[in-house]
């Protein structure tokens, strides 16, 4: 990897119907992550099933699915990405359904995109030191120490860009990565798509073949590990 590339910007998925409101903030909100948006939640749920994003800005009150289905929705699918919920309405209750949907943090309407950003620069702060240890099957992935140990407890080293693929799968693991995807994220822009082959052979080899699976002309995602 060219480690003079510089990263690729954050997604970021905005479900927001007030199309005024969801135009000033994917405004706001490009200067610092690639944005997608929603108007409704039928839609936000389709692109967070076939895209793998950093954080979600959900508000709960959508036309037909409201934003704490879409996101009850969101984690029955086993996506585990940060949700931040904008709602009007300030009470206890309206909060706490929220967050028992599955939502990680809300916002109050009206706000201040300086409060906007803060509050999802800790979000994600917050999620990536809480989900650095993740269960894949009876293996035990630690993405910050580059480190998997296998079902009877050995301990498996990686190189960097093994870690990066498997942390890039392992975050959404029903959603496929493509190969431009993942050239996208984890590869510099000298590497051919024959790299993300030749890295996906080289996890197999020091874990299970079932640790990567190989989705039929659409690319790659992480396997149901028995």
């Amino acid at each position: 990897m060219d480690s003079q590339t510089a990263p690729p910007r954050p997604a970021l998925l905005v479900v927001e119907d007030d199309l005024e409101i969801a135009g000033m903030m994917s405004e706001v909100l490009s200067e610092y992550y690639e944005v997608d948006h929603a108007a409704d939640a039928e839609r936000g749920l389709d692109l967070c099933l076939h895209r793998h994003y950093d954080a979600l800005v959900v508000d709960r009150r959508l036309p037909g699915m409201d934003g704490v289905t879409l996101v009850a929705a969101v984690r029955r699918a086993r996506i585990n990405t940060p949700v931040l919920m904008l709602t009007a309405l300030g009470t206890v209750d309206d909060k706490v359904s929220g967050l028992d949907g599955g939502a990680n943090d809300y916002l109050v309407k009206p706000f201040e995109f300086d409060e906007l950003l803060a509050r999802l620069r800790a979000l994600r702060r917050g999620f990536a030191a809480a989900g650095r240890r993740r269960y894949l099957g009876d293996w035990i992935y630690t993405p910050d120490n580059q480190t998997i140990y296998s079902p009877t407890g050995a301990r498996i080293p990686l190189t960097t860009t093994e870690n990066a693929l498997l942390d890039l799968l392992s975050s959404s693991p029903e959603h496929v990565f493509s190969r431009d995807e993942i050239l996208h994220a984890v590869f510099s822009a000298d590497d051919s798509p024959g790299s993300v082959d030749t890295y996906v052979h080289y996890l197999r080899r020091k874990t299970s073949h079932q640790m990567v699976e190989t989705v039929r002309a659409r690319g790659y995602r992480v396997g149901d590990m028995p």
